[in-house]
Order: structure tokens, then C-alpha cells, then sequence
């Protein structure tokens, strides 16, 4: 292994609930990250954070790992697939996360691991104490990976809308104009904390020696489609196309269109450290960007989600039942709950809502025979 690139410091910085299209328009992510690397096209595995957090860290679909729904955060096969942190805390970084909940990341390979309370917690103030904690850390010449969930987005949600309406509530869904504007309200306040943390990393003298990826684990709908008044029901685009920025890396700052899956992350962090694969494991989905991020062609690689949906419950199954495979320019969607199919020409349909199963026939058995390789794994 390299010392020099083992010699860099990991921040991983989830704003839960962050949607593609204000992030792409909003001037704190845009303006203020002008060196960072932004992938416009991120494709999330799962519309909710647990299982969509656990392919991150593992850079694994849920399928493969055991975390393919609300309640397998436990289920989650520790001796098949290794962490991110794992890797890391094995190369001697100290490693701390600050989480909303305990099952929402994997806690292998942490040294420290705390939970606030989501209602109670000033998060731009918790996580800039942590900064703090870790560049005396890293004072004292050992690297250091951090990881800060915000979850204020998702709180406002959870508190006005999933536990105000159903994703059967008509008044939710007739009343969009005010649904975009309590989101609006709630993401403002996202771009304020990631001021002060990025504010506070520059202060602490960290932006030379630290790789710093921002993403998000889903979107949020703001009454898109009926039926789904949040996330977690459909693997529309406005849940499951996330962004992700890449800042400080040894690469000029870019913006990438091509789609990629969050899944990639993971891989692309340790072959920049020069980590090899621990042949003990079995080996991740995501693929390393690096090549793409110094501007060399790679093939795009079709991104797999999927979700449970509840459909007239109030808890989502414990199986996945709607499922789609993505590329840039198409998306299938297979709802296994009432056995039919979508097929969205993403390029001239990016709100998919003209579908066109039955009519690209040629296209639908493409990705049809892609979703069958993952769901077989083979």
C-alpha cells in the first residue's frame, strides 16, 4: 500500500432525504464546493436509509448482503461481505460515526459510535464539536473516518407528513404546491449545516489531507405519484436518483453525467488508498470511478433498486415488492405486488409518465434479462 495515499482522512457526509433536483439548483452545493467532483446521477439502491446505507457501506446490493428491507439491518452477513470501516479501522484510521439510530449504518469496525436524538439534537453544533474531536486526532498523526448522518430533513417529514397523512391521503396529493414548499423550507436548512461543517473542516486545516464524499441515501416525493406521500413505496426517479459529491481528491473538479450507483463509492475509496479487495470476502457489485473521474471512458453499469411497498398496511412488508433496473436512458420497474411492469424513457420522459411497456419491446428484454442476472447473482 501506498503511505501517501493511506496518509488521507475519510469524511462521509449523508444528508438523509436530499433530493436530486435542488441539490443540482442549489447555490451552497453547487457554488460552495467549486474543486469537488459531483455526480449528477447516483443511483441509491433502496428508497429508504437502512438498506440503502448498508449497500453504501458494504457496496453491495441488499439482495446479496441480507439488508433488503425496513427490519434485515440485523440480518446484515458479516462473514461474507466486509465493511468500508472495516477496512479502514484495519488500517489503523480511528473511526466514529454520529447516527439518528443504531440499525441505519453497519456499527462493524467503529471505535466510537453514538446515537442523538433527531427531535432534541442541534446537529450543525454536534458535528462541528466532532470535527473538532477528530483533527486532534489527527494532530496526533493517526488518519481518521468519520461519518455524520443529518437527519433533519427526514425528521420534518416524519413528523408532518408520515405521520399526518397515508400514501393514500387525497389531501396530501392535492395540495403539491404546498408540499414543495414545506420541503423547500426543510432542505434551506440542510444547506446552512453543510456551510458550517465544510466551514469548520477548512478552519481545522483538514481540506488538504481528507477525501470528503456528500451524498444522499434517497429523495423524498413531494406528491408525485399517488400512493407514495414520502418514500420508501416506488422506485420512481425522484426517490432513487441521488446526487454525490467528491471533494479533495487527486483529480480535477468535474461534473459526471454518466450514471453510476452509490454502491461505487465504497470500492472507488479504497482503490484510491490503494486497499486491495480482502480475498476473505466475497467480492462487492459497485465497481471503482476513478478511472471516470480522470476523465477516462468506462461503460455505463445498470443500477438495480428496489423497495417493499405497503400498499394499504401501515408497516412495509418484510420482502422487497417492486424492483427496477436503470440506465441512463431507460428504466424497467417490476411491481411483483400486482404483477405488471413500467418502462420509462428516461431522455424524453424524465417524470415517468408515459409508460411504454409493451411498445419497446427490444428495450424491456434487455433490462428484463439484467434484472434476472442480479436477482440470480449470477
Amino acid at each position: 500500500m501506498s503511505s501517501d495515499k493511506l496518509n488521507k482522512n475519510i469524511i462521509i457526509i449523508c444528508i438523509d432525504g436530499a433530493r436530486n433536483d435542488r441539490v443540482s439548483k442549489s447555490l451552497i452545493f453547487r457554488n460552495y464546493l467549486p474543486g469537488s467532483v459531483f455526480f449528477s446521477q447516483s443511483i441509491t439502491y433502496a428508497p429508504y436509509t437502512n438498506s440503502a446505507m448498508f449497500a453504501v457501506f458494504s457496496g453491495t446490493y441488499g439482495n446479496r448482503n441480507g439488508c433488503n428491507s425496513y427490519y434485515a439491518s440485523f440480518d446484515f452477513k458479516t462473514k461474507k461481505f466486509k465493511t468500508l470501516t472495516e477496512y479502514l479501522h484495519e488500517n489503523n484510521y480511528y473511526t466514529c460515526a454520529d447516527v439518528n439510530s443504531q440499525i441505519i449504518i453497519p456499527k462493524h469496525g467503529f471505535e466510537q459510535f453514538t446515537v442523538y436524538d433527531e427531535n432534541e439534537a442541534d446537529l450543525s453544533e454536534r458535528h462541528t464539536n466532532l470535527i473538532n474531536h477528530v483533527k486532534s486526532i489527527s494532530d496526533e498523526r493517526r488518519n481518521f473516518f468519520l461519518y455524520l448522518h443529518y437527519e433533519s430533513i427526514h425528521t420534518g417529514v416524519l413528523n408532518s407528513v408520515l405521520r399526518g397523512y397515508t400514501n393514500f391521503s387525497k389531501e396530501y396529493f392535492e395540495n403539491r404546491k404546498k408540499n414543495e414548499e414545506y420541503y423547500d423550507q426543510l432542505f434551506s436548512k440542510s444547506e446552512i449545516y453543510l456551510k458550517k461543517i465544510l466551514d469548520k473542516i477548512k478552519e481545522c486545516d483538514l481540506t488538504k489531507n481528507t477525501i470528503i464524499l456528500i451524498l444522499s441515501d434517497h429523495g423524498i416525493s413531494v406528491g408525485e405519484k399517488f400512493g407514495e406521500r414520502a418514500y420508501g413505496a416506488f422506485c420512481y426517479d425522484y426517490t432513487i436518483k441521488t446526487f454525490a459529491y467528491i471533494i479533495h481528491l487527486d483529480v480535477n473538479p468535474i461534473e459526471i453525467t454518466q450514471q453510476v450507483r452509490t454502491i461505487d463509492f465504497m470500492p472507488t475509496i479504497l482503490d484510491y488508498l490503494k486497499i486491495e479487495q480482502d480475498k476473505n470476502y466475497e467480492n462487492p457489485d459497485g465497481e471503482s470511478l476513478l478511472l471516470l473521474m480522470n476523465r477516462k471512458l468506462l461503460q455505463e453499469k445498470i443500477a438495480y433498486s428496489e423497495t417493499g411497498n405497503p400498499l394499504e398496511d401501515k408497516k412495509p412488508p418484510k420482502e422487497p415488492n417492486t424492483k427496477s433496473i436503470r440506465t441512463s436512458k431507460w428504466k424497467l420497474i417490476i411491481n411483483e405486488y400486482n404483477d405488471t411492469k413500467e418502462l420509462y424513457d428516461l431522455e424524453h420522459d424524465p417524470a415517468e409518465k408515459n409508460n411504454l411497456i409493451g411498445k419497446q419491446t427490444d428495450v424491456e428484454e434487455t433490462l428484463w434479462k439484467e434484472f434476472l442476472r442480479i436477482q440470480t447473482g449470477s
